[in-house]
């Protein structure tokens, strides 16, 4: 058995994440009878591998629960994880192309504030560079 100091050593994360791992129910440690420590065994070790390993591919904790609730029911999570993976795909393709557009608003910018002086705020005005663009506006 080991405590939170050497299973954190062990896999490679600070003690707080194994504390953390446990108060959300991802790792389930024993207790000591004595002191109350909590307690990890060598299959702790290969899950929290597994989390980490999963949050690399992009997996929230929730999701890792998920996985991990099917796994325990004796299901195969395959199906569960490749759909969330297909999911985060789709969603980072999105985000790309929004962050794309954004690069490209922001270097139209700055071609177009090339062209102008700098000026001080008046009453009408705080930037007039931002002001007076023909950057399309952000509708929030």
């Amino acid at each position: 058995m080991m405590t939170v100091s050497e299973l954190s050593r062990q896999g490679r994360v600070a003690p707080h994440v194994v504390r953390y791992y446990s108060r959300i129910g991802l790792l389930s440690p024993a207790r000591h009878p004595d002191n109350g420590y909590k307690l990890f065994s060598r299959s702790d070790i290969s899950r929290l591998s597994f989390i980490r390993q999963a949050q690399s591919l992009g997996c929230t904790l929730e999701e890792i629960a998920q996985i991990l609730d099917t796994s325990a029911q004796g299901k195969s999570p395959c199906r569960r994880v490749r759909d969330i993976l297909q999911r985060h795909v789709e969603e980072n393709r999105q985000k790309l192309e929004e962050l794309l557009q954004l690069q490209n608003r922001m270097e139209d910018a700055l071609r177009q504030w090339d062209k102008m002086p700098d000026r001080v705020p008046d009453r009408e005005s705080i930037c007039h560079l931002i002001e007076s663009t023909g950057i399309r506006r952000y509708d929030a």
